[in-house]
């Protein structure tokens, strides 16, 4: 198929999706640009085969996301950041869930010693994560059970991540929400795997605690 006939398809296949969503429900569009009223939050990976709403079985409007390479939580992404902050206070967000994914291309790649060019930077932070669990890696012989641990782990830390920053702490402080939540999707078996949760109002190291909110 060629790029333009490729590009075509999509458009025909939003028609027939518009079209299906009309006929199960006259006013679904009319509804949903209206209001956006959604209880979680999705920080994911861009692999394109990790949709939130597909594998969450949600409707459009339900989950806010936001996704970059490898579900990275980092506290200078001022696109993250803006996107948690929106969603945190003005959707009132109930829950926040970073959600990884078994053999993800990005933790695969900081596992490596290869320059990738400027993606160097994003990934050193997953470097981080590797480094402050040597000890546990190193001793998993088996490459592929080290990446799927690492991405488990990676997952943990970018939970804890969103508890550092004052966006989160000083939700938890006045409004007593969101939960937080780390899961990890299996690609080859659909299923979502809990990792961590922290409930609001959790303690976290005091380093990271503002006391001004």
């Amino acid at each position: 198929m060629s790029d333009m006939k490729s590009f075509q398809k999509l458009l025909l296949e939003n028609k027939a999706w518009a079209q299906e969503k009309l006929e199960d429900d006259p006013k679904f569009f009319e509804r949903l640009s209206k209001i956006q009223t959604p209880e979680f939050l999705w920080i994911g990976c861009s692999d394109s085969r990790v949709p939130a709403n597909e594998i969450t079985g949600t409707q459009p409007g339900e989950i806010f996301v936001q996704r970059n390479i490898a579900n990275l939580v980092v506290h200078t992404d001022l696109n993250l950041l803006s996107v948690l902050q929106y969603a945190v206070e003005v959707l009132e967000v109930k829950h926040v869930i970073v959600c990884g994914h078994y053999g993800c291309g990005g933790v695969k790649a900081a596992m490596g010693h290869h320059s990738l060019g400027i993606i160097n930077k994003w990934l050193r932070n997953i470097k981080d994560v590797y480094r402050i669990h040597e000890n546990e890696l190193n001793n998993i012989e088996n490459e592929d059970l080290r990446l799927d641990r690492l991405v488990e782990l990676n997952v943990h830390e970018q939970v804890l991540n969103l508890a550092k920053t004052s966006i989160i702490q000083h939700s938890w402080k006045h409004h007593s929400r969101p939960h937080l939540h780390g899961w990890v999707y299996g690609l080859k078996d659909g299923i979502l795997h809990p990792v961590i949760d922290i409930p609001a109002k959790s303690p976290i190291d005091p380093i990271y605690e503002y006391d001004n909110l």
